[in-house]
């Protein structure tokens, strides 16, 4: 499992990213973060809803209710034009604190 901090300090990037890929909604994200993590990340509604409201309020996502398939009304959000620059954003800030725990642990395997 992985860390709440590390949870929290991820969840931005990660809903963005999924986002990317298409307008979707809450019960679908947590399915799908528990599958590209093996499991490793367990959302709840309860974590995610606030995370998707603070990202609406700011303008990185928008929303629409839809009918489903069964006929419910579901909120799918999908991201904005702001979003998608947040996204490039918070993808750089990430491959550079990647690329140093990649220089910082490959010289300490060197160095063993």
């Amino acid at each position: 499992m992985i860390s709440k901090a590390l949870v929290a300090a991820s969840t931005k990037p990660l809903l963005l990213s999924v986002l990317s890929d298409g307008e979707t909604y809450g019960y679908r994200i947590i399915k799908q973060m528990k599958i590209l993590s093996g499991g490793k990340l367990e959302w709840s509604f309860g974590m995610l809803y606030p995370v998707l409201h603070r990202l609406e309020k700011e303008g990185f996502i928008a929303s629409t209710w839809k009918k489903s398939d069964k006929g419910r009304l579901r909120k799918y959000y999908r991201l904005t034009k702001a979003g998608r620059l947040e996204l490039e954003r918070e993808k750089n800030q990430w491959l550079a604190v990647n690329g140093v725990f990649a220089r910082l642990w490959e010289s300490s395997e060197v160095r063993s």
